[in-house]
């Protein structure tokens, strides 16, 4: 790992390297008849890191609302061998986008530094295997599964309701015996949420960091921008970098971002102002 992730007093950008043929903002990217192509990883890496990308976030399973599951072994195929190529050729810390406590095993012995589960360590085993490579792990609120999480979501205050989750799982995370310097959170936008749930989440950001924990914030092209504004995915830049800045104002440390270097600006700006 080459930085120091416990180290969040300047806010961190996450850049998304999807190793998945079905993503919806850049999936297939990565691939060539089928199969990770990795000269293609090292030109899309490389532009990241110019860019000034902090976290390269690497996935083999996309969590795209309607999205399908994939088998282990498919999954294992695509991540490892990009983890292992990017910690190795890279001064960018590795983060592994998973929920398989198998696949976050195996990064961990390849070098990767985080965890990034959207299922917040809730599969078997993945808890045992998160505290046993002793790595810091974030932890994101889902509704359902990508396969059905936004049929009809509903809460009963999805600011609370989240909170909850997030704590509960937080507790899970201690008690297994990851270290609580160790924990990262993440409200979910667009998992399982309506654009409205979504605004408001946002709109009370300061009560998610009142938990104590650093919180990531992703909105990158997402389906909540194009709801609010009209755009489809390639017009989706203004609003993702309007909805990053108001995340830094509100307190999020972490933003996991598609446009790298559009974003290192609106970081670099929210960091001067607040010298």
């Amino acid at each position: 790992m080459a930085d120091n992730l416990s180290d969040l007093t300047r806010p961190r950008l996450m850049a998304i390297l999807n190793a998945t043929p079905d993503s919806f903002s850049d999936g297939g990217l990565l691939f060539e008849n089928n199969r990770i192509d990795l000269s293609m990883v090292k030109y899309r890496v490389e532009s990241m890191v110019e860019q000034g990308a902090d976290i390269i976030d690497i996935g083999g399973e996309s969590t795209r609302p309607g999205a399908q599951a994939v088998s282990l072994q498919e999954e294992m195929d695509r991540v490892i061998p990009v983890v292992e190529w990017v910690a190795k050729n890279c001064e960018v810390a590795v983060s592994v986008d998973t929920s398989a406590p198998e696949v976050m095993r195996e990064a961990a012995g390849k070098g990767a530094g985080l965890i990034n589960d959207v299922r917040a360590l809730s599969r078997s085993n993945a808890l045992e295997v998160a505290a046993e490579v002793g790595l810091p792990v974030c932890l994101m609120h889902m509704r359902g599964s990508p396969g059905d999480m936004q049929v009809s979501p509903a809460y009963e205050g999805v600011v609370a309701d989240v909170s909850q989750f997030l704590q509960q799982r937080i507790i899970a995370c201690v008690d297994a015996g990851i270290a609580k310097g160790n924990i990262w959170i993440d409200p979910g936008f667009g998992f399982g949420k309506t654009l409205e749930h979504n605004l408001i989440l946002l709109r009370q950001m300061p009560d998610l960091v009142s938990l104590g924990f650093p919180v990531l914030a992703g909105f990158s092209r997402k389906s909540m921008i194009g709801q609010l504004l009209g755009r489809e995915v390639g017009d989706r830049l203004p609003g993702s970098l309007a909805l990053a800045m108001m995340a830094l104002e509100r307190g999020a440390k972490v933003l996991r971002v598609h446009d790298v270097s559009a974003t290192r600006d609106v970081i670099d700006t929210f960091v001067a102002v607040n010298a």
